[in-house]
């Protein structure tokens, strides 16, 4: 059976490498390479956010949790489901003002400080992202084929920087819609058929804690538990750059906009879908490794055609998650460093040339930290602070708030990601968490406080302006 499955993975991958190679042919320029030359319907935007979200965070440390204390785990999933809404309305700006990077916008609005310090959080936090989704991947391996963790993690690395470099968007996002379409069916299909294996629902019931259907039982997460999920990963999605060079991506503002409202609904399924598949695994296999437990189900818990089809899920969202995010940097340094100080008149070959290129060192980097945090799950919410208190408060700042000052974006910035990282290494060094607190609490509100006040006491300038422009709903061009 475990040749089976290592076929199935190993195809998998052989499709993945073709259509990437398919459309590496079609890559003229650094706007093909970003944002897909513009062109990105409704249907296939839809699908590569929900499988760009869906990563290794979901499948294995948010499953983890769920397998650790139930459903509280969607409170952190929670977080996601309202900046989603949230997005709804963000997203067209976003479109209508067509940049290719979030450091684009902010320099805009701010100035060329904003810019760097943007890609520097951007980096640090991407690349801890694009960590773990090796980590999963080494997990995968383990599991299927035997192979051992550390080459596991290896050969996904390997395989996701070639794969990143091949074509950049234009691959990420049309294969994200075959990825997208096998994460939902898989998810659920499993789901329902392990259920009807342990008796129907009551029979999952009868097989765990109390706990593991409460919000409020001990043993569950608890509220400041439960907010210490919600808050990074709203404040992540908020910002979230990879979904606003997805929205660049977009053919037009509409079009971004319907499919965020598509992209609700498929993201509350499949991770409500997570938790549930978590539980019920917990129900069938106790006392497993609870971040391996949707691996270990696909393995154990389902025929072989469920449990291929659930494989080749969990394998479509490691990649498309990690080039995703692989990508979003990659189009950061290029763009923000090394075309707007290094070579401004670098021309659309040099600059290809250079993303890629860039594609491979991070992924080296991303690599080197993959030991770096002691769970996937950690590793998530490290990184969603680190980019969600560093950069959100300024770039919604820059959309919605006209006495935003540069000054008073600069620092919101600076203070985000300094909070972060001083928490983070005083965490490492003491061993617990300062006075019981995550960073997120500390991080965020000294970035929203520092923007507030700041600004308020700096002068205001004009830079408003453009961003006023792109609110503007346009009749025509905007709507189809």
């Amino acid at each position: 059976m475990r040749a089976f499955y290592v076929g199935v993975v190993f195809a998998y991958l052989a499709v993945l490498v073709g259509v990437g190679i398919m459309f590496s042919r079609r890559v003229r320029t650094q706007e093909d390479f970003a944002v897909a030359g513009r062109r990105l319907t409704v249907p296939v935007l839809v699908l590569t956010l929900i499988a760009t979200w869906i990563g290794s965070g979901s499948l294995f440390g948010g499953a983890g949790l769920a397998y650790r204390s139930g459903i509280t785990q969607l409170y952190g999933a929670a977080g996601a489901w309202i900046g989603i809404v949230l997005l709804v309305f963000i997203a067209p700006r976003v479109r209508r003002f067509a940049q290719f990077t979030v450091p684009d916008i902010l320099e805009a609005r701010y100035n060329s400080a904003a810019r760097v310090l943007a890609t520097m959080v951007t980096v640090i936090a991407y690349t801890t992202i694009v960590s773990y989704q090796f980590r999963g991947g080494g997990k995968v391996l383990n599991l299927v084929a035997g192979i051992e963790p550390m080459t596991g993690m290896m050969l996904t690395a390997a395989f996701v920087i070639t794969y990143t470099a091949l074509a950049g968007m234009l691959s990420v996002a049309h294969t994200d819609v075959v990825n997208g379409s096998i994460l939902c069916v898989g998810i659920l299909v499993a789901l329902v058929v392990m259920v009807v294996m342990l008796g129907g629902p009551g029979g999952v019931a009868e097989r765990v804690p109390a706990h593991m259907f409460s919000l409020t039982a001990p043993g569950a997460v608890g509220l400041k538990g439960g907010l210490e999920l919600f808050f990074p990963t709203l404040f992540l999605i908020l910002g979230e750059a990879n979904m606003y060079q997805k929205f660049f991506s977009s053919k037009s503002a509409g079009g971004a906009r319907r499919a965020v409202v598509w992209w609700i609904l498929g993201i509350v399924v499949v991770e409500t879908g997570i938790a549930l598949l978590a539980i019920t695994g917990r129900a069938m296999y106790p006392g497993i490794d609870s971040e391996s437990v949707i691996p270990y189900v696909t393995v154990h818990g389902v025929s072989p055609v469920i449990g291929g089809l659930l494989l080749a899920a969990m394998v479509a969202v490691i990649v498309s998650t990690a080039d995703s995010f692989l990508l979003t940097p990659s189009t950061n340094i290029v763009r923000d460093i090394y075309k707007r100080f290094v070579n401004p008149g670098a021309d659309d070959r040099t600059m290809l040339r250079m993303s890629r290129a860039v594609v491979v060192m991070l992924g080296l980097v991303a690599f080197a930290q993959v030991g770096f945090f002691p769970s996937i799950l950690s590793a998530a919410y490290a990184a969603y602070t680190m980019y969600g208190a560093g950069i959100t408060p300024a770039l919604l700042a820059a959309f919605f708030w006209r006495r935003a000052t540069t000054p008073g974006g600069v620092a919101s910035i600076s203070s985000g990601m300094a909070v972060t990282l001083a928490w983070k290494v005083w965490e490492n060094r003491i061993g617990a968490l300062p006075y019981g607190f995550d960073a997120q609490f500390p991080a965020i509100a000294t970035s929203v406080l520092t923007l507030i006040v700041v600004s308020l006491l700096t002068r205001p300038d004009e830079k408003w302006k453009p961003f006023a422009a792109a609110a503007v709903v346009q009749s025509d061009a905007g709507a189809r």
